[in-house]
């Protein structure tokens, strides 16, 4: 380990090393496979030169080598001897040139076949996005592009969320460079490709925007797949439908999160008509980037210390400037505005409201197993 490095691990800047779950060095390696034969026929060429001059004029190695470097490559003369060479070594000298000049060309051919006719210059900028998204954690993967996929892109990046968009289209490149798409694959969405490539083991979630069912249930039904496989904790899995019987299949099938957007939309429309105030109030507290207001549903498991006490225990509002606003028990009943004298329940999930570092810290404090001094 480098002085440099082992600085960086003692502040605390230890430098992570990542590959990519999917290698493309051997299919980068099988494009440079033709290039192994020029360069072969060069070496043995120089190889030739070499001995030959070593023999015919006596030179040192070094000498040698120099001599059938310039002469192989036609770069001149008069940096040796070549005005006293003997007949025998002027004919080995042309000879040599016209097999150096004649290899040369043979490789330049090589060369300029691989990279228009190959796929090397593709492979080499996908093997560099590879690693890119190797270094991601706790992103979420979007699968299909479309308008869902800008709109919900610009709002990731306002709110510094990182995300891997993958599709299948040929033009994916163009399309990230005009959408800003920071990490993109082009890839079948449902194939373990797909999910190799855009680091889905270490990904917070998966959000499916296919305006086909037919892709949302497959990709759904791959991810749960893969999930077992992986024997890591369940993916967030959000997807959108067209329709209401649409929502439920999909929940069904695994999804946990299903946006219905005709039903969304009208919703927000008749919120829009029957209380226009309100509707800014949203864009202004909710949906705006870097918000003063933020709100969270946060789980509350059976060794939390909260478990069985008064909401008023916790003193949240108080400390933190944190509201409990509701409360989902594991029933599924939801108590709207909850009094303190609300006793906590296990598995029950408390929505909060408040700013985003009061939520953050008031999270910690709820998943504690023992209660905290200052409260």
């Amino acid at each position: 380990m480098s002085i440099i490095n082992k600085i960086k691990k003692s502040l605390g800047w230890e430098v992570r090393r990542v590959k990519p779950q999917y290698d493309l060095n051997p299919i980068i390696y099988s494009q440079l496979k033709p290039l192994r034969l020029p360069l072969i026929l060069i070496q043995i060429v120089m190889m030739i030169g070499t001995l030959g001059y070593v023999y015919l004029e006596d030179y040192s190695i070094m000498h040698a080598i120099f001599q059938s470097a310039y002469t192989l490559t036609n770069t001149g003369f008069g940096a040796l001897n070549e005005s006293n060479f003997r007949n025998e070594t002027i004919v080995f000298t042309v000879c040599l040139m016209l097999s150096g000049f004649a290899s040369l060309i043979f490789a330049v051919g090589i060369v300029i076949d691989v990279i228009a006719n190959g796929t090397l210059r593709e492979l080499l900028k996908e093997r560099k996005m590879l690693y890119k998204i190797a270094r991601l954690r706790r992103h979420f993967v979007i699968f299909y592009h479309n308008e869902y996929t800008i709109q919900l892109a610009r709002q990731f990046r306002e709110n510094h969320i990182p995300f891997v968009v993958v599709d299948p289209s040929d033009n994916i490149e163009q399309i990230a460079k005009e959408n800003h798409y920071p990490y993109f694959i082009k890839e079948e969405p449902y194939k373990e490709l797909a999910f190799l490539k855009s680091h889905l083991s270490s990904a917070k979630g998966v959000i499916s925007l296919s305006k086909n069912i037919s892709d949302n249930i497959t990709l759904i039904a791959s991810v749960r797949l893969y999930e077992k496989e992986l024997g890591r904790n369940p993916f967030l899995i959000i997807s959108n439908a067209e329709t209401q019987n649409e929502k439920i299949r999909l929940k069904k099938l695994g999804a946990d999160k299903v946006v219905a957007t005709p039903s969304l939309m009208a919703k927000r429309i008749s919120a829009m008509a029957i209380r226009p105030d309100m509707e800014n109030v949203l864009e202004e507290f909710l949906y705006k980037k870097d918000t003063p207001i933020d709100m969270e549903e946060i789980y509350v498991n059976e060794q939390s210390w909260i478990v069985d006490r008064q909401l008023k225990d916790l003193r949240l509002r108080d400390i933190l400037k944190v509201s409990v606003i509701g409360i989902t028990e594991a029933s599924g009943l939801f108590i709207q505005m909850p009094k303190g004298t609300t006793v906590i329940k296990a598995n029950c999930r408390l929505l909060l409201v408040g700013s985003q570092k009061g939520i953050a810290r008031a999270r910690k404090i709820i998943n504690l197993t023992t209660q905290p001094e200052d409260i």
